[in-house]
This record gives C-alpha cells, sequence and structure tokens, in this order.
C-alpha cells in the first residue's frame, strides 16, 4: 500500500511517500519539495559474528541524470563519490547513528538517490529526510524520528531550506538536524556571525523546520504500522561485576597518569591482563566463557564509566586539566624554506604541519556536479597519516573523515579570505596531521590561518579554533569541558567545534552522542568556546599579527589588468600569434577572461611587468598628445602611414614630418623605418592624425 503524508515547510511543500518505489527494501520513501526528488531506502542483514560495534553505512548519490546532465570526463557514468557527496553522507549519518539503540549489532545500509534535482532547492536535506521516512517505515529499531534542515539569512532574516539562488545573498548556511526533543547536529558556515546569532538560528531551524517534519514522519509510521519487535540482548551482569571489580584499581591508576602514551600502555596492560585471565593461551576458543572482544567491551565499559564519574563527581580529566583549561600552544611560522607559506600548529598532543601553496586561474578545481560546472579558486586538503596515533594502517585514498575534516576546516576559512579581484591567486592549503589526541580539524584551521598569513595572503582576520566537550548523566548533572582530548571524545557526549576570529564565528560543526543537546547548555558551550578562541588567537597572533605584506618569492608573479572587451581579439592577435609571442618573449603566462579581465603570472617579476607592459600597449587607447615610437608600413605622396600599436596606424601628412620643407616623402622615411611621432587629433571616424615635427620639438631640449 501506498502512504503519503505533505506540509508546508519553510517557501514550498515537502511530500514524503511511502509504498511505490524499492518496495523489497525493509524500508523506503521518496521526498518531493519544489522539483527536487529524492529516494531514501534502508536494508538489514544479520549481525556478523563477535562482532563489537554497530556496523551502519550511509551511501548518499546524486545522479547526473537528475539535472539533466552527462557525467563529465571520458566515462560517462558516475565514479567515485564527490566531495559534496561524501561530506553529505557524513551529514546523514552523523545525526542517526547515536539514535540507533544500544546492543544493535544488525548490519544496516542505507542508501538516498537524487533522482530529481531542479537547481534550486539542495537535495541533501532532503535525503536526510528521505533516510529518516525509510527507517521510520521500516521494522528497523530506531530511536526516532529525526529530521533536518537548511537555515540560511539573507538581509536578517532566517530562512527555512533557502534556495540555492537565496544562499548567494546569505550570511550564513546551516543544516540543523534533531528530534522532536533537541538537537543532535549542526553544521555551519557563516561571515563573522555572533554566538548569539548561531543559538538563535539553531532554535528557528529546531522549532520551525525539524519538528513539523519529524510530526510528519511520526504520522507517516503510524499509517504504516510497522511493528519493531526487536529486543536488546540480556546482559551478563555477574560477568560485568567481576570485570568492574578486577579492572577499576588500575585503570584507576591509570587516569592519574597526564602523558597519553604512558596512560595508554598502564590502560592496555590492564586490557592484557584480564583477557589472558578470561582467555589463556593455548585454550581452545570454544571453551572460553567469554570471547576476548567480549573481555575488552567489558573493561571499556567500565573505563567509560570511571572516565565519565571522575568528571561529573570530581571535576578531574584524564590528563589531570581544569574543566575549563587549555593545553598548551605552540605556534611556528616560515618553518619550510621553500614553500609558499608553511605553519606548525601544536596544541597539547596535537599537531598539524600547514603549507601554503599560491597558484593561477589555471589551477582552480573545476567542480562537476548538479548546478553548472564552476571552478573553486580555494581548497584544504586534510591528511591523517597512522604515525599521528601511534598505529599501523593500510595507507590510501583519503577517507571519509580526512574529506569532513578537510570541508570543515575549508568552510572555516573561507568567510576571511580576499575576493578574487584583490588577490587573484589559487590558493591551496594541505594539513598533515603529524600527532593527534584532540581536535586535528582545529589544529588545521588555526595552521591553516597562520600558513596563509605566512603566504602573504591578505585575509581580513587570523582564524582559530576549539573543540568543546560535554559529560552529561540521566539526571540531568552535566559538564562542559574546554579542548578534548581523545579519550573525553570517546567516552563524552558530545564533539562541539567551533571556529571564528575575534569578531565572530566562521565555522561550527556539533556531534551529539546522547538523545539531544538541550538549548541552554548549547549557549553555554558557545560562550565557553568563544573564550578559549580569543587565547588561542593571542598566542596565534603573537607570532604572526597580520599578513606578510609581500607573497613568496617562490610564488608565481600575479598581475591584474582590466581592458576594453572588444580588444581581446586584438590581443590575442591571428591563431594567438600575438599572445603567444608575449609569453615567449616574457616567460610569462597570460589568461584572458571573457568580460576583459587580464591575468598575468610568472615566477620573474620583471617578465610579469614587461608582460603587462607588452598588454597595455596593444589594448589602450590611442592618446592624443602622446608621443609613440611606431614603425612606417606605407609611403604615399601625401604622407606616411605609421603603425603607433599593434593593428593601429595613423598618418603623419607630409607637412608634420620636418621643420624644414619636404619635397617627397620618402626623402625623409622609408617603409620599415622606425620613428618617434606625436598624436595631434583623432578624427570622429578614429583616424589618428600624427606629427614627426611636434615630436622631434618635444624631444628638444629648450
Amino acid at each position: 500500500m501506498m502512504f503519503k503524508v505533505e506540509r508546508a515547510i519553510g517557501a514550498s511543500v515537502l511530500s514524503i511517500e511511502t509504498g511505490k518505489l524499492a518496495r523489497q527494501a525493509a524500508g523506503s520513501a521518496v521526498v518531493r519539495y519544489g522539483d527536487t526528488v529524492v529516494l531514501g531506502t534502508v536494508v538489514t542483514a544479520d549481525p556478523r559474528p563477535n562482532i563489537d560495534f554497530f556496523p551502519l553505512s550511509v551511501d548518499y548519490r546524486e545522479k547526473m541524470s537528475a539535472a539533466g546532465k552527462f557525467p563529465g570526463g571520458f566515462f560517462k557514468r558516475e565514479g567515485r563519490p564527490t566531495q559534496k557527496e561524501v561530506v553529505t553522507c557524513r551529514l546523514i549519518d552523523r545525526p542517526m547513528r547515536p539514535l540507533f539503540p544500544e546492543g544493535f549489532r544488525d548490519e544496516v545500509q542505507i542508501q538516498i538517490m537524487v533522482l530529481s534535482a531542479d537547481l534550486q532547492n539542495d537535495p541533501d536535506v532532503l535525503g536526510m529526510a528521505a533516510a529518516a521516512a525509510a527507517l521510520a517505515v521500516s521494522t528497523i529499531p530506531f530511536n526516532g524520528p529525526i529530521a533536518g534542515v537548511r537555515v540560511g539569512r539573507v538581509d536578517g532574516k532566517l530562512l527555512i531550506n533557502p534556495t540555492m539562488a537565496q544562499l548567494e545573498y546569505s550570511d550564513m548556511d546551516m543544516v540543523v538536524a534533531g528530534h522532536l526533543g533537541a538537537v543532535t547536529m549542526i553544521e555551519v558556515g557563516c561571515r563573522e556571525l555572533t554566538e548569539e546569532d548561531i543559538a538563535e538560528a539553531v532554535k528557528f531551524g529546531h522549532e520551525q523546520g525539524v519538528k513539523p517534519i519529524c510530526e510528519m514522519l511520526k504520522e507517516l509510521a503510524r499509517q504504516c504500522a510497522a511493528a519493531k519487535t526487536w529486543q536488546p540482548p540480556a546482559k551478563d551482569t555477574a560477568f560485568l561485576d567481576a570485570i568492574r571489580t578486577k579492572a577499576l584499581p588500575d585503570l584507576r591508576a591509570a587516569q592519574n597518569i597526564v602523558g597519553k602514551q604512558e596512560r595508554n600502555e598502564a590502560t592496555k596492560a590492564v586490557y592484557d591482563r584480564l583477557v589472558a585471565e578470561y582467555c589463556p593461551q593455548g585454550t581452545v576458543p570454544t571453551t572460553f566463557a567469554h570471547t576476548p572482544d567480549q573481555v575488552k567491551a567489558a573493561i571499556g565499559d567500565v573505563e567509560q564509566r570511571l572516565i565519565r564519574d571522575l568528571i561529573l563527581e570530581q571535576n578531574k580529566r584524564p590528563d589531570g586539566r581544569k574543566l575549563d583549561e587549555l593545553r598548551k600552544i605552540t605556534c611556528e611560522v616560515g618553518w619550510l624554506p621553500r614553500v609558499h607559506g608553511s605553519s606548525l600548529f601544536a596544541r597539547g598532543e596535537t599537531q598539524a604541519m600547514v603549507v601554503c601553496t599560491l597558484g593561477t586561474s589555471r589551477d582552480e578545481q573545476i567542480i562537476d556536479d548538479l548546478v553548472e560546472e564552476y571552478s573553486k579558486k580555494f581548497m584544504l586538503h586534510y591528511n591523517f597519516p597512522p604515525f599521528s596515533v601511534g598505529e599501523v594502517r593500510r595507507i590510501g585514498s583519503p577517507g571519509r573523515r580526512e574529506i569532513g575534516h578537510g570541508a570543515l576546516a575549508e568552510r572555516s576559512l573561507e568567510a576571511i579570505l580576499p575576493g578574487p579581484e584583490d588577490f587573484p591567486y589559487t590558493i591551496r592549503l594541505v594539513s598533515d596531521i603529524l600527532e593527534s589526541n584532540g581536535s586535528s580539524s582545529m589544529a588545521s584551521v588555526c595552521g591553516g590561518s597562520l600558513a596563509l598569513m605566512d603566504a602573504g595572503v591578505p585575509i581580513r582576520g587570523a582564524v582559530a579554533g576549539i573543540s568543546i566537550g560535554l559529560v552529561m548523566d540521566e539526571d540531568g548533572r552535566y559538564k562542559l569541558l574546554t579542548d578534548i582530548i581523545g579519550a573525553e571524545d570517546h567516552y563524552g557526549d558530545m564533539d562541539f567545534k567551533v571556529a571564528g576570529t575575534r569578531k565572530g564565528i566562521t565555522g561550527v560543526q556539533l556531534d551529539i552522542k546522547s538523545t539531544g543537546l538541550p538549548h541552554k547548555i548549547m549557549k553555554e558551550a558557545l560562550a565557553m568556546a568563544k573564550k578559549t578562541r580569543m587565547q588561542i588567537l593571542d598566542h596565534m597572533e603573537a607570532v604572526i599579527p597580520k599578513p606578510r605584506p609581500e607573497v613568496s618569492p617562490y610564488a608565481p608573479r600575479l598581475l591584474t589588468i582590466k581592458i576594453n572587451p572588444e580588444k581581446i581579439g586584438k590581443l590575442i592577435g591571428p591563431g594567438g600569434k600575438m599572445i603567444k609571442a608575449i609569453q615567449a618573449d616574457t616567460g610569462a603566462q597570460i589568461d584572458i577572461e571573457d568580460d576583459g579581465t587580464v591575468v598575468i603570472s610568472c615566477l620573474d617579476s620583471a617578465g610579469a611587468e614587461k608582460a603587462l607592459a607588452a598588454v597595455q600597449r596593444i589594448t589602450e587607447d590611442v592618446q592624443i598628445g602622446r608621443i609613440y615610437e611606431g614603425r612606417v608600413t606605407s609611403v604615399k605622396d601625401f604622407g606616411a602611414f605609421i603603425e603607433i600599436q599593434e593593428g593601429q596606424d595613423g598618418l603623419c601628412h607630409i607637412s608634420e614630418l620636418d621643420d624644414n620643407y619636404v619635397r617627397t616623402v620618402s626623402d625623409v622615411v622609408k617603409i620599415g623605418d622606425v620613428v618617434k611621432v606625436k598624436v595631434i587629433a583623432i578624427d570622429e571616424q578614429g583616424r589618428v592624425k600624427l606629427s614627426r615635427k611636434a615630436a622631434m620639438k618635444a624631444a628638444t631640449p629648450s
């Protein structure tokens, strides 16, 4: 049977329908908003043997046919997911994962496909609604419903699901996800907004978007009447109590060790000792009462409860800091000698090396997705090698985590970059995490800001980022933590990353592992992040207070000039002859845009200046009273035609050739002669009148 719910959300009607497509999936739904149509499906499989985690996978794909386009490139078929698709997968996964019940280990796969795109309503948040609807009508246990909306702000007015055209003028691009009770995920890119602005937008998005969609999903689930019969597995309380008794004293002692490596070694010794006791070597595994993974999981539960209790009851963190204390920060710039800009940023045991490279317009990243093809002049790539956490792991192409962290850091720095009219360079940042214990994406923001300034990029202000954590119990007691480390992220309830300048916030990402984040706590976390951000900026500005006045001598020199678009053909010349000659003579690269913008790049500043002079000479308008050096192209009885610019000649009448009487033109000049002449007039038809006599007089000292 088919079921459908509809409701006005923002400026359009949101429609959610099930029972028509993908009927063999455990759950499926079609979401329509405007002319954008998204299909969400969910399937499940029996749990893998001895699995100790919840195997959820989310896949979001934008079919190019949805926008009436062919995939770009040689192969006319969609291939590996784009960065937008990867980021959207994470956007959907993060708010959903915590709402599956504890102990549920069935394999769950969520697939979202964009079937139609109207190029006005971004399908990413609709994909979240489609996935949530598929779960709502399935028998898979899920503590939903959940929904997400985009929030924009145009001329100070907040909008639910603004169109792509409206986002061009919006100073905020926020995605808010949650359930009826609270927010579970926030993703923000904005232009130096205040903490109050962010809090207001989150509340607006939850009240005006998330809640109404969740009510729609509840109604759809009621219509389908899908029974969710899963029961959590029974716990072996005697085993858990025994593990707690044997593990707690040594785990408590390990928590008194400040260093990460030393603390991890002490904790590992507890795991090794109890695994050896319960699963001795030489014993057939089938004779174990419990598997090694079960023993480790039980110890992990003890460790988690211990760390949370120490924070809640004693204000004691694993590394001994106060709840609002920032770890030691060190900053360096210019550490690498031949790159265009570099920085080394360390916060405690998290260290990021960021390199800035400046390029020309030919280095821009071409983006080919559902919307019209466009290019990016700024990109940030994040790498997380396994040695950064002392592990051995397969090294391959960047994973979803690396792409997501890079996108967050990129979005946080984008707001402070100069416009292409002021700084025409293409900018690439590469952040390599050399050590990690705490938010490396925020370290990339700090290091990226420093590297930009070291490269001489005239950014509007330094950007710093920090992660705020949370531990909250069932009774509502909670503690906020500044600058969380890995254990606090793993065993805590929240990872709230906030980046910004002294003026305001530029990027936010919230992940919550509990059932939701109350508005009051969110406002406190934003205030804590602001205070810490100012401390980090103090350290950064002490190293480099403002961008360097010049770009690196190893960076290409870029000069920009605006010419009359009608003279583009003249600059290029027949078959590109003119522009090729300039490039060969100067060693410069010349790029011309349709609006007449000419960008000249050259590793040698002298070559760039020489190319600029050549472009000006060819494209500038002839000026009356100016002296030009020209070549005689034709000799007539009444005068000589002299080319003073490429493709532009003028007539020097016989009476203007010399102060003395001239019997014939050829007595003074011949074809091919180079002479100086002065422009004395330009008639209504654009014909240029020249005077060699006037040029000679101007050159003679009085």
